[in-house]
Protein backbone atom coordinates (compact mmCIF):
# COMPACT_ATOMS: atom_id res chain seq x y z
CA UNK A 1 0.00 0.00 0.00
CA UNK A 2 3.27 2.06 0.36
CA UNK A 3 3.36 2.95 -3.49
CA UNK A 4 -0.26 2.84 -4.43
CA UNK A 5 -0.02 7.23 -3.36
CA UNK A 6 3.01 7.40 -5.43
CA UNK A 7 3.18 10.16 -7.38
CA UNK A 8 5.04 11.12 -10.85
CA UNK A 9 7.87 12.91 -9.39
CA UNK A 10 10.67 10.10 -7.59
CA UNK A 11 14.19 10.90 -6.00
CA UNK A 12 17.31 9.28 -5.93
CA UNK A 13 17.90 6.55 -3.31
CA UNK A 14 18.82 7.51 -0.22
CA UNK A 15 21.41 5.71 2.78
CA UNK A 16 20.87 5.00 6.09
CA UNK A 17 23.24 4.71 8.77
CA UNK A 18 22.27 2.67 11.67
CA UNK A 19 23.90 2.83 15.08
CA UNK A 20 22.55 0.08 17.19
CA UNK A 21 23.39 -2.55 19.27
CA UNK A 22 23.21 -6.58 18.25
CA UNK A 23 21.19 -7.81 18.30
CA UNK A 24 18.35 -4.72 17.19
CA UNK A 25 21.24 -3.75 14.51
CA UNK A 26 20.10 -7.55 12.73
CA UNK A 27 16.71 -7.21 13.09
CA UNK A 28 16.24 -3.24 11.96
CA UNK A 29 18.55 -3.97 9.19
CA UNK A 30 15.57 -6.78 7.73
CA UNK A 31 12.22 -5.26 8.79
CA UNK A 32 12.47 -1.38 9.27
CA UNK A 33 10.93 -0.27 6.28
CA UNK A 34 13.44 2.86 6.05
CA UNK A 35 16.55 0.36 5.92
CA UNK A 36 14.67 -1.82 3.79
CA UNK A 37 13.88 1.03 1.13
CA UNK A 38 16.84 2.11 0.84
CA UNK A 39 17.83 1.42 -2.89
CA UNK A 40 14.94 1.88 -4.26
CA UNK A 41 14.60 5.14 -6.68
CA UNK A 42 11.01 5.25 -6.99
CA UNK A 43 9.72 6.38 -4.00
CA UNK A 44 8.56 10.34 -3.97
CA UNK A 45 9.13 13.13 -1.38
CA UNK A 46 5.80 11.67 0.73
CA UNK A 47 7.04 8.43 1.07
CA UNK A 48 9.88 9.19 2.08
CA UNK A 49 8.38 11.78 4.68
CA UNK A 50 6.34 9.60 5.97
CA UNK A 51 8.90 6.80 6.43
CA UNK A 52 11.07 8.93 8.35
CA UNK A 53 7.74 9.87 10.51
CA UNK A 54 6.81 6.13 11.36
CA UNK A 55 10.54 5.58 12.08
CA UNK A 56 10.27 5.74 15.73
CA UNK A 57 7.70 4.22 16.02
CA UNK A 58 8.33 0.93 13.95
CA UNK A 59 11.42 0.78 16.12
CA UNK A 60 10.02 0.71 18.82
CA UNK A 61 7.60 -2.00 17.80
CA UNK A 62 10.42 -4.48 16.80
CA UNK A 63 12.70 -3.95 19.61
CA UNK A 64 10.08 -4.25 22.13
CA UNK A 65 10.21 -8.32 20.48
CA UNK A 66 13.70 -9.00 22.13
CA UNK A 67 12.80 -7.39 25.51
CA UNK A 68 13.25 -3.39 24.67
CA UNK A 69 10.29 -2.07 25.65
CA UNK A 70 12.17 1.43 26.64
CA UNK A 71 14.51 1.80 23.21
CA UNK A 72 14.92 5.60 22.10
CA UNK A 73 15.05 6.64 18.61
CA UNK A 74 17.38 9.65 17.44
CA UNK A 75 17.12 10.63 13.65
CA UNK A 76 18.51 12.95 11.40
CA UNK A 77 18.69 13.69 7.93
CA UNK A 78 21.59 14.63 6.46
CA UNK A 79 23.13 15.83 2.49
CA UNK A 80 26.81 14.61 1.44
CA UNK A 81 27.40 15.24 -2.03
CA UNK A 82 24.08 15.74 -3.09
CA UNK A 83 23.23 12.11 -1.30
CA UNK A 84 20.51 11.99 0.99
CA UNK A 85 21.96 10.59 4.08
CA UNK A 86 19.70 9.08 7.07
CA UNK A 87 21.32 8.49 10.68
CA UNK A 88 19.01 6.16 12.85
CA UNK A 89 21.11 6.00 16.43
CA UNK A 90 18.68 3.34 18.60
CA UNK A 91 19.31 3.35 22.32
CA UNK A 92 17.64 0.48 23.53
CA UNK A 93 17.53 0.41 27.46
CA UNK A 94 17.71 -1.77 29.82
CA UNK A 95 16.24 -5.06 27.94
CA UNK A 96 13.19 -7.31 29.97
CA UNK A 97 13.60 -10.31 31.56
CA UNK A 98 11.32 -13.36 33.28
CA UNK A 99 10.00 -12.24 36.42
CA UNK A 100 7.41 -14.61 37.34
CA UNK A 101 6.08 -17.88 35.38
CA UNK A 102 2.63 -19.56 36.00
CA UNK A 103 1.55 -22.66 34.67
CA UNK A 104 -1.88 -23.30 34.71
CA UNK A 105 -3.83 -26.74 33.46
CA UNK A 106 -7.16 -27.56 33.31
CA UNK A 107 -9.16 -30.83 31.77
CA UNK A 108 -9.31 -34.71 33.13
CA UNK A 109 -6.61 -35.97 35.24
CA UNK A 110 -6.89 -34.06 38.22
CA UNK A 111 -4.44 -36.58 39.75
CA UNK A 112 -1.68 -35.38 38.19
CA UNK A 113 -2.20 -31.80 37.54
CA UNK A 114 0.91 -31.14 40.13
CA UNK A 115 3.32 -33.25 38.44
CA UNK A 116 2.58 -32.07 34.95
CA UNK A 117 2.56 -28.45 35.65
CA UNK A 118 5.61 -29.19 37.45
CA UNK A 119 7.21 -31.12 34.67
CA UNK A 120 6.50 -27.93 32.23
CA UNK A 121 7.96 -25.74 34.32
CA UNK A 122 11.32 -27.34 34.33
CA UNK A 123 11.10 -27.48 30.67
CA UNK A 124 10.45 -24.32 29.71
CA UNK A 125 12.48 -21.98 27.72
CA UNK A 126 11.98 -18.76 29.50
CA UNK A 127 12.87 -19.66 33.05
CA UNK A 128 12.84 -16.47 35.36
CA UNK A 129 16.40 -14.30 34.86
CA UNK A 130 16.13 -14.92 31.53
CA UNK A 131 15.47 -12.58 28.62
CA UNK A 132 12.24 -11.65 27.44
CA UNK A 133 11.52 -12.81 24.00
CA UNK A 134 8.86 -12.59 21.04
CA UNK A 135 9.29 -16.03 19.52
CA UNK A 136 10.96 -17.72 22.72
CA UNK A 137 7.98 -16.82 24.29
CA UNK A 138 5.64 -18.42 21.46
CA UNK A 139 8.02 -21.19 21.32
CA UNK A 140 7.48 -22.03 25.04
CA UNK A 141 3.83 -21.56 24.83
CA UNK A 142 3.89 -24.72 21.76
CA UNK A 143 6.90 -26.64 23.69
CA UNK A 144 4.06 -27.42 26.86
CA UNK A 145 1.33 -27.87 24.60
CA UNK A 146 3.42 -30.79 22.43
CA UNK A 147 4.35 -31.93 25.43
CA UNK A 148 1.19 -32.83 26.64
CA UNK A 149 -0.02 -34.05 22.93
CA UNK A 150 2.74 -36.54 22.93
CA UNK A 151 0.96 -38.22 25.49
CA UNK A 152 -2.36 -38.80 27.12
CA UNK A 153 -3.87 -35.89 25.85
CA UNK A 154 -3.94 -35.08 22.14
CA UNK A 155 -6.68 -33.06 22.06
CA UNK A 156 -4.68 -30.64 24.25
CA UNK A 157 -5.10 -26.75 23.73
CA UNK A 158 -3.80 -23.44 24.98
CA UNK A 159 -7.26 -22.32 26.34
CA UNK A 160 -5.32 -18.46 27.81
CA UNK A 161 -1.80 -17.39 27.38
CA UNK A 162 -0.47 -13.60 28.73
CA UNK A 163 2.56 -11.80 29.07
CA UNK A 164 2.57 -8.86 31.45
CA UNK A 165 4.95 -6.68 30.31
CA UNK A 166 6.39 -3.64 33.37
CA UNK A 167 8.57 -1.88 31.12
CA UNK A 168 9.81 0.86 34.16
CA UNK A 169 10.73 -2.20 36.49
CA UNK A 170 11.90 -4.11 33.25
CA UNK A 171 10.01 -7.04 34.35
CA UNK A 172 7.85 -10.08 32.25
CA UNK A 173 5.26 -12.03 34.27
CA UNK A 174 4.03 -15.45 32.47
CA UNK A 175 1.07 -17.10 32.36
CA UNK A 176 -0.35 -19.89 30.40
CA UNK A 177 -3.43 -21.97 31.00
CA UNK A 178 -3.76 -25.41 29.24
CA UNK A 179 -6.40 -27.49 28.49
CA UNK A 180 -6.08 -31.06 28.31
CA UNK A 181 -8.88 -32.36 27.73
CA UNK A 182 -10.10 -35.59 27.78
CA UNK A 183 -7.91 -38.60 28.32
CA UNK A 184 -7.24 -40.79 24.96
CA UNK A 185 -6.90 -44.54 24.92
CA UNK A 186 -6.20 -46.61 21.43
CA UNK A 187 -8.58 -48.33 20.16
CA UNK A 188 -8.86 -50.80 17.18
CA UNK A 189 -7.14 -50.64 13.91
CA UNK A 190 -8.99 -48.81 11.26
CA UNK A 191 -6.77 -49.88 7.79
CA UNK A 192 -7.51 -48.73 4.28
CA UNK A 193 -5.17 -49.23 0.95
CA UNK A 194 -4.30 -52.77 1.74
CA UNK A 195 -5.39 -54.92 -0.95
CA UNK A 196 -2.65 -57.42 -2.48
CA UNK A 197 -1.39 -58.18 0.83
CA UNK A 198 -3.94 -59.25 3.66
CA UNK A 199 -4.46 -56.68 6.49
CA UNK A 200 -3.48 -59.71 9.26
CA UNK A 201 0.13 -58.90 8.53
CA UNK A 202 -0.43 -55.27 9.98
CA UNK A 203 -2.58 -56.54 12.75
CA UNK A 204 0.05 -59.20 13.76
CA UNK A 205 2.79 -56.41 14.01
CA UNK A 206 0.97 -54.05 16.02
CA UNK A 207 2.27 -53.43 19.30
CA UNK A 208 -0.09 -51.57 21.00
CA UNK A 209 -3.16 -52.72 22.99
CA UNK A 210 -6.57 -51.93 23.55
CA UNK A 211 -7.34 -49.57 26.36
CA UNK A 212 -3.55 -48.47 26.44
CA UNK A 213 -2.86 -44.66 27.05
CA UNK A 214 -2.15 -42.76 23.98
CA UNK A 215 1.23 -41.79 23.28
CA UNK A 216 3.06 -40.18 19.97
CA UNK A 217 6.00 -42.34 20.57
CA UNK A 218 3.78 -45.72 20.46
CA UNK A 219 2.05 -44.63 17.49
CA UNK A 220 5.80 -43.90 15.72
CA UNK A 221 6.85 -47.63 16.80
CA UNK A 222 3.39 -49.03 15.42
CA UNK A 223 4.80 -46.90 11.98
CA UNK A 224 8.07 -48.32 11.68
CA UNK A 225 7.09 -52.03 12.44
CA UNK A 226 4.98 -51.99 9.36
CA UNK A 227 7.73 -50.24 7.17
CA UNK A 228 9.83 -52.46 8.49
CA UNK A 229 7.82 -55.50 6.59
CA UNK A 230 8.56 -55.52 2.97
CA UNK A 231 5.23 -54.92 1.64
CA UNK A 232 4.71 -51.31 2.09
CA UNK A 233 6.34 -48.51 0.89
CA UNK A 234 4.64 -45.93 3.05
CA UNK A 235 2.73 -45.84 6.02
CA UNK A 236 0.54 -43.22 7.72
CA UNK A 237 -0.69 -43.83 10.93
CA UNK A 238 -3.01 -41.14 13.22
CA UNK A 239 -6.02 -41.51 15.35
CA UNK A 240 -9.37 -39.78 15.50
CA UNK A 241 -8.33 -37.01 18.21
CA UNK A 242 -12.23 -35.70 18.65
CA UNK A 243 -12.97 -35.48 22.79
CA UNK A 244 -16.22 -37.33 21.73
CA UNK A 245 -13.64 -40.24 20.46
CA UNK A 246 -10.98 -39.99 23.65
CA UNK A 247 -11.70 -43.71 25.13
CA UNK A 248 -10.45 -46.45 22.82
CA UNK A 249 -10.12 -43.63 19.95
CA UNK A 250 -9.75 -45.98 16.49
CA UNK A 251 -6.51 -46.20 15.06
CA UNK A 252 -6.08 -44.87 11.45
CA UNK A 253 -3.50 -46.52 9.47
CA UNK A 254 -3.04 -45.95 5.81
CA UNK A 255 -0.86 -47.96 3.64
CA UNK A 256 0.58 -48.01 0.15
CA UNK A 257 1.61 -51.30 -1.30
CA UNK A 258 5.16 -52.51 -2.72
CA UNK A 259 4.30 -54.46 -6.71
CA UNK A 260 4.64 -57.69 -5.94
CA UNK A 261 8.02 -57.79 -7.87
CA UNK A 262 10.88 -55.82 -7.03
CA UNK A 263 14.45 -56.12 -8.76
CA UNK A 264 17.36 -54.16 -7.70
CA UNK A 265 21.23 -54.02 -8.67
CA UNK A 266 24.11 -51.99 -7.32
CA UNK A 267 27.62 -51.56 -7.76
CA UNK A 268 30.59 -50.17 -5.07
CA UNK A 269 34.10 -50.64 -3.33
CA UNK A 270 35.50 -51.31 -0.03
CA UNK A 271 38.38 -51.76 1.21
CA UNK A 272 38.18 -54.67 2.51
CA UNK A 273 36.88 -56.84 -0.15
CA UNK A 274 37.43 -54.88 -3.22
CA UNK A 275 34.93 -53.77 -5.86
CA UNK A 276 31.66 -55.64 -6.14
CA UNK A 277 28.71 -55.93 -8.17
CA UNK A 278 25.33 -57.11 -6.47
CA UNK A 279 22.06 -57.67 -7.71
CA UNK A 280 18.56 -58.73 -5.84
CA UNK A 281 14.95 -60.15 -6.79
CA UNK A 282 12.23 -60.20 -4.41
CA UNK A 283 8.78 -61.61 -5.25
CA UNK A 284 6.07 -61.15 -1.99
CA UNK A 285 3.19 -62.66 -2.74
CA UNK A 286 4.44 -66.01 -3.26
CA UNK A 287 1.30 -68.52 -3.43
CA UNK A 288 -1.08 -65.50 -3.31
CA UNK A 289 -0.71 -65.84 0.27
CA UNK A 290 2.34 -62.75 0.82
CA UNK A 291 5.14 -65.29 1.00
CA UNK A 292 8.48 -64.19 0.37
CA UNK A 293 11.03 -65.72 -1.90
CA UNK A 294 13.94 -63.39 -1.88
CA UNK A 295 17.52 -64.22 -3.87
CA UNK A 296 20.64 -61.75 -3.80
CA UNK A 297 24.15 -62.43 -5.55
CA UNK A 298 27.35 -60.25 -4.72
CA UNK A 299 30.10 -60.63 -6.44
CA UNK A 300 33.37 -59.23 -4.93
CA UNK A 301 37.32 -59.33 -5.75
CA UNK A 302 37.47 -61.55 -2.61
CA UNK A 303 34.43 -62.41 -1.88
CA UNK A 304 31.33 -64.20 -3.93
CA UNK A 305 28.00 -65.11 -2.85
CA UNK A 306 24.74 -66.08 -3.33
CA UNK A 307 21.75 -66.81 -1.29
CA UNK A 308 17.80 -67.94 -1.66
CA UNK A 309 15.37 -67.04 1.36
CA UNK A 310 11.59 -68.45 1.60
CA UNK A 311 9.72 -66.22 4.37
CA UNK A 312 6.05 -66.53 5.82
CA UNK A 313 4.14 -63.23 6.56
CA UNK A 314 4.83 -62.15 10.31
CA UNK A 315 2.36 -64.23 12.19
CA UNK A 316 0.82 -63.11 16.00
CA UNK A 317 3.60 -61.40 18.35
CA UNK A 318 5.17 -60.35 14.78
CA UNK A 319 7.25 -63.77 14.48
CA UNK A 320 8.39 -64.18 11.38
CA UNK A 321 9.70 -68.04 9.97
CA UNK A 322 11.80 -68.26 6.94
CA UNK A 323 14.44 -71.07 5.83
CA UNK A 324 17.12 -70.11 3.64
CA UNK A 325 20.36 -70.87 2.34
CA UNK A 326 23.09 -69.64 0.94
CA UNK A 327 26.94 -70.30 -0.65
CA UNK A 328 29.71 -68.20 -0.10
CA UNK A 329 33.61 -68.13 -1.20
CA UNK A 330 37.05 -66.03 0.28
CA UNK A 331 39.92 -66.04 -1.29
CA UNK A 332 41.76 -63.92 2.01
CA UNK A 333 45.01 -64.41 3.65
CA UNK A 334 46.56 -67.65 1.84
CA UNK A 335 42.58 -69.43 2.78
CA UNK A 336 40.37 -70.00 0.17
CA UNK A 337 37.10 -70.88 2.07
CA UNK A 338 33.52 -72.24 0.72
CA UNK A 339 30.83 -72.61 2.85
CA UNK A 340 27.44 -73.56 2.42
CA UNK A 341 24.26 -72.99 4.64
CA UNK A 342 21.08 -74.04 5.06
CA UNK A 343 18.98 -73.69 8.35
CA UNK A 344 15.39 -72.44 9.89
CA UNK A 345 14.80 -69.08 11.47
CA UNK A 346 12.35 -67.50 13.60
CA UNK A 347 12.54 -63.67 13.86
CA UNK A 348 10.70 -60.47 15.50
CA UNK A 349 12.39 -57.69 15.06
CA UNK A 350 11.23 -53.67 16.61
CA UNK A 351 12.69 -50.31 16.96
CA UNK A 352 14.67 -51.59 19.80
CA UNK A 353 15.64 -55.15 19.86
CA UNK A 354 15.84 -57.89 17.43
CA UNK A 355 15.33 -61.46 18.31
CA UNK A 356 16.19 -64.55 16.41
CA UNK A 357 16.14 -68.47 16.91
CA UNK A 358 17.94 -70.67 14.60
CA UNK A 359 18.69 -74.32 13.75
CA UNK A 360 21.73 -74.00 10.96
CA UNK A 361 23.64 -76.59 8.81
CA UNK A 362 27.00 -75.45 8.10
CA UNK A 363 29.67 -77.15 5.02
CA UNK A 364 32.83 -75.51 5.09
CA UNK A 365 35.71 -76.64 2.91
CA UNK A 366 38.88 -74.88 3.67
CA UNK A 367 42.17 -75.00 1.35
CA UNK A 368 45.55 -73.30 1.66
CA UNK A 369 46.03 -71.35 -1.63
CA UNK A 370 50.07 -71.82 -1.02
CA UNK A 371 52.06 -74.77 -0.07
CA UNK A 372 52.96 -74.44 3.22
CA UNK A 373 53.22 -76.80 5.61
CA UNK A 374 50.17 -76.92 8.41
CA UNK A 375 51.62 -76.38 11.67
CA UNK A 376 50.81 -78.50 14.49
CA UNK A 377 49.27 -75.80 16.48
CA UNK A 378 46.73 -74.94 13.81
CA UNK A 379 42.70 -75.35 15.54
CA UNK A 380 41.47 -76.15 11.59
CA UNK A 381 42.70 -78.46 9.45
CA UNK A 382 42.11 -78.25 5.54
CA UNK A 383 39.43 -80.29 4.21
CA UNK A 384 35.59 -80.16 4.69
CA UNK A 385 33.79 -79.65 7.70
CA UNK A 386 30.31 -79.79 8.60
CA UNK A 387 27.76 -79.00 11.56
CA UNK A 388 24.30 -78.66 12.81
CA UNK A 389 23.96 -75.88 14.95
CA UNK A 390 21.24 -74.44 17.52
CA UNK A 391 22.01 -70.98 18.27
CA UNK A 392 20.35 -67.50 19.48
CA UNK A 393 20.66 -63.75 18.72
CA UNK A 394 19.92 -60.95 20.56
CA UNK A 395 20.39 -57.31 19.09
CA UNK A 396 19.71 -54.12 21.47
CA UNK A 397 19.52 -50.64 20.48
CA UNK A 398 18.92 -48.16 23.09
CA UNK A 399 20.73 -44.90 20.89
CA UNK A 400 19.18 -41.44 20.53
CA UNK A 401 18.79 -41.19 16.83
CA UNK A 402 19.26 -45.04 15.09
CA UNK A 403 21.19 -43.58 11.91
CA UNK A 404 23.52 -40.96 13.09
CA UNK A 405 23.73 -41.70 17.69
CA UNK A 406 25.40 -39.33 19.36
CA UNK A 407 24.23 -40.95 23.15
CA UNK A 408 23.57 -44.76 24.01
CA UNK A 409 24.84 -47.96 23.34
CA UNK A 410 24.05 -50.90 20.60
CA UNK A 411 25.21 -54.22 21.56
CA UNK A 412 24.42 -57.37 19.48
CA UNK A 413 25.35 -61.08 21.54
CA UNK A 414 25.02 -64.72 19.56
CA UNK A 415 25.29 -67.99 20.78
CA UNK A 416 24.97 -71.52 19.49
CA UNK A 417 26.23 -75.64 20.28
CA UNK A 418 26.69 -78.38 18.12
CA UNK A 419 27.02 -82.20 19.43
CA UNK A 420 29.18 -84.68 17.67
CA UNK A 421 27.46 -87.15 15.39
CA UNK A 422 24.44 -84.83 14.95
CA UNK A 423 25.15 -84.17 11.23
CA UNK A 424 28.52 -82.36 13.48
CA UNK A 425 31.87 -83.35 13.00
CA UNK A 426 33.00 -82.60 16.88
CA UNK A 427 30.81 -80.75 19.12
CA UNK A 428 31.48 -77.44 20.45
CA UNK A 429 30.09 -74.21 21.77
CA UNK A 430 30.55 -70.60 20.18
CA UNK A 431 29.58 -66.85 21.61
CA UNK A 432 30.11 -63.95 19.52
CA UNK A 433 28.89 -60.45 21.17
CA UNK A 434 30.18 -56.56 20.21
CA UNK A 435 28.91 -52.97 21.79
CA UNK A 436 29.17 -49.80 20.94
CA UNK A 437 28.94 -47.04 23.44
CA UNK A 438 28.20 -43.12 22.31
CA UNK A 439 28.98 -40.19 24.27
CA UNK A 440 28.60 -37.15 23.37
CA UNK A 441 30.84 -33.89 23.66
CA UNK A 442 30.02 -30.42 23.42
CA UNK A 443 27.09 -29.47 21.16
CA UNK A 444 28.19 -31.65 18.24
CA UNK A 445 31.08 -34.04 19.28
CA UNK A 446 30.81 -37.56 20.32
CA UNK A 447 33.20 -40.42 21.52
CA UNK A 448 32.63 -43.88 20.55
CA UNK A 449 33.67 -47.08 22.12
CA UNK A 450 34.14 -50.14 20.35
CA UNK A 451 34.38 -53.57 21.86
CA UNK A 452 34.18 -57.39 20.30
CA UNK A 453 34.56 -60.85 22.11
CA UNK A 454 34.53 -64.22 20.35
CA UNK A 455 35.19 -67.51 21.63
CA UNK A 456 34.20 -70.97 20.26
CA UNK A 457 34.73 -73.70 22.94
CA UNK A 458 35.77 -77.42 22.26
CA UNK A 459 36.99 -80.81 23.42
CA UNK A 460 40.21 -82.30 21.98
CA UNK A 461 43.13 -80.82 19.52
CA UNK A 462 42.83 -79.96 16.33
CA UNK A 463 39.08 -79.06 15.97
CA UNK A 464 37.14 -80.07 12.77
CA UNK A 465 34.51 -77.12 13.30
CA UNK A 466 33.77 -74.93 9.70
CA UNK A 467 36.21 -72.22 9.66
CA UNK A 468 33.45 -69.68 8.68
CA UNK A 469 32.17 -70.27 12.68
CA UNK A 470 36.08 -69.52 13.69
CA UNK A 471 37.59 -66.04 13.99
CA UNK A 472 40.23 -63.36 12.22
CA UNK A 473 40.62 -59.75 13.14
CA UNK A 474 41.99 -57.12 11.08
CA UNK A 475 40.10 -54.19 8.71
CA UNK A 476 37.35 -51.49 8.67
CA UNK A 477 35.14 -52.62 11.37
CA UNK A 478 37.40 -54.67 13.16
CA UNK A 479 41.24 -53.23 13.82
CA UNK A 480 42.07 -50.64 11.02
CA UNK A 481 46.21 -50.54 10.02
CA UNK A 482 46.01 -54.18 9.13
CA UNK A 483 44.02 -56.02 6.31
CA UNK A 484 40.60 -57.46 6.00
CA UNK A 485 40.95 -60.93 8.11
CA UNK A 486 44.59 -60.43 8.47
CA UNK A 487 44.69 -61.21 12.04
CA UNK A 488 44.55 -64.74 12.96
CA UNK A 489 47.26 -67.89 13.13
CA UNK A 490 49.32 -66.68 10.83
CA UNK A 491 52.24 -69.34 9.62
CA UNK A 492 54.36 -68.72 6.72
CA UNK A 493 52.37 -65.89 5.35
CA UNK A 494 49.00 -68.06 5.44
CA UNK A 495 46.82 -66.50 8.20
CA UNK A 496 44.29 -69.65 9.77
CA UNK A 497 40.79 -68.70 11.58
CA UNK A 498 41.39 -69.05 15.60
CA UNK A 499 38.84 -69.93 18.71
CA UNK A 500 39.39 -66.72 20.40
CA UNK A 501 38.70 -63.15 19.56
CA UNK A 502 38.87 -59.49 20.83
CA UNK A 503 39.10 -56.23 19.92
CA UNK A 504 38.18 -52.36 20.47
CA UNK A 505 38.90 -49.04 20.38
CA UNK A 506 38.40 -45.55 20.99
CA UNK A 507 37.75 -42.92 18.19
CA UNK A 508 36.40 -39.28 18.80
CA UNK A 509 34.81 -37.14 16.55
CA UNK A 510 34.92 -33.42 15.76
CA UNK A 511 31.87 -32.53 13.51
CA UNK A 512 32.93 -29.41 11.81
CA UNK A 513 28.78 -29.46 10.46
CA UNK A 514 25.85 -31.33 10.47
CA UNK A 515 27.34 -33.22 7.62
CA UNK A 516 30.79 -33.36 7.99
CA UNK A 517 33.58 -34.08 10.47
CA UNK A 518 36.61 -35.96 11.45
CA UNK A 519 38.05 -38.82 13.64
CA UNK A 520 41.01 -39.37 15.75
CA UNK A 521 41.10 -43.57 17.15
CA UNK A 522 42.92 -46.07 18.51
CA UNK A 523 42.35 -49.71 17.80
CA UNK A 524 43.35 -52.75 19.28
CA UNK A 525 42.71 -56.62 18.75
CA UNK A 526 43.72 -59.99 18.57
CA UNK A 527 42.47 -63.89 17.21
CA UNK A 528 43.96 -66.28 18.58
CA UNK A 529 43.85 -70.08 19.24
CA UNK A 530 44.92 -69.59 23.46
CA UNK A 531 44.93 -66.95 25.76
CA UNK A 532 48.37 -67.29 26.93
CA UNK A 533 50.88 -65.77 24.89
CA UNK A 534 48.87 -63.88 22.44
CA UNK A 535 49.78 -61.14 20.89
CA UNK A 536 47.74 -57.60 20.55
CA UNK A 537 48.10 -55.74 17.38
CA UNK A 538 48.10 -51.95 17.68
CA UNK A 539 46.66 -48.92 15.55
CA UNK A 540 45.93 -45.50 15.29
CA UNK A 541 44.88 -43.36 12.42
CA UNK A 542 42.83 -40.39 11.43
CA UNK A 543 39.43 -40.34 9.14
CA UNK A 544 36.68 -38.26 7.46
CA UNK A 545 32.87 -39.08 8.32
CA UNK A 546 29.84 -38.01 6.05
CA UNK A 547 26.87 -38.55 7.50
CA UNK A 548 25.09 -39.03 3.96
CA UNK A 549 21.45 -40.19 3.62
CA UNK A 550 21.75 -43.81 3.85
CA UNK A 551 23.76 -43.95 6.85
CA UNK A 552 27.46 -42.79 7.73
CA UNK A 553 30.28 -43.29 5.85
CA UNK A 554 33.65 -43.36 7.05
CA UNK A 555 37.22 -42.54 5.23
CA UNK A 556 40.31 -43.71 7.41
CA UNK A 557 43.93 -43.47 7.39
CA UNK A 558 45.31 -45.95 9.84
CA UNK A 559 48.94 -46.97 10.58
CA UNK A 560 49.11 -50.42 11.71
CA UNK A 561 52.21 -50.84 14.57
CA UNK A 562 53.06 -54.46 13.63
CA UNK A 563 53.31 -54.03 10.49
CA UNK A 564 54.60 -50.73 10.52
CA UNK A 565 52.18 -49.75 7.36
CA UNK A 566 50.13 -46.64 6.67
CA UNK A 567 46.70 -48.49 5.32
CA UNK A 568 43.43 -46.73 4.17
CA UNK A 569 39.68 -48.29 5.15
CA UNK A 570 37.02 -47.28 3.43
CA UNK A 571 33.24 -48.19 4.53
CA UNK A 572 29.69 -47.37 4.67
CA UNK A 573 28.99 -47.97 8.70
CA UNK A 574 25.37 -49.07 8.89
CA UNK A 575 24.67 -49.35 12.60
CA UNK A 576 24.08 -52.97 13.49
Amino acid sequence: MLFITAGPWAQAAYRVELDAPEPLHELLSAHLDLIRYQDRDDLNEDQFNFMLDTAAAQVTRLASTEGYFLAQTELNVDSEAGATVVRLKVVPGTRTAVAHLDVLLSGAGNEDTVSQAEQIRRQWELQPGAPFRQDDWAAAKQAGLQSLQQRRYPAARIARSQARIYPDLTQADLEVDYDRGPLFTFGALRISGASRYPESIINNVNPLWTDEEYSADRLLELQHQIQRTPYFSNVVVDIDKSPAHAQRAPVDVHVTEYPAQRMRAGAGYATDTGAHLEGRYSYYNLFDRAWVFDTQTRLEQRRQSGALELAMPPGEGAWVNSGHGSVERTTLEGIDLRSKRTGLRRTRNSDRSDLSYTLEYYSDRLQQLGTSTLPPDTVVEPGTHSALMAGVALTRRQVDNPLFPRRGHIAAFEAGAALHNVLTDQSFFRFYGRVRQYHPVGRRDLVVLRGELGAVVSRGGNAEIPASLLFRAGGAESVRGYGYQSIGNERNGIVYPTRYLVTGGIEYQRWMSEKWGAALFYDAGAATDRWSGKNFFHAVGIGARWRSPVGPVNGDLAYGFQGGNIRPHLSLGIVF
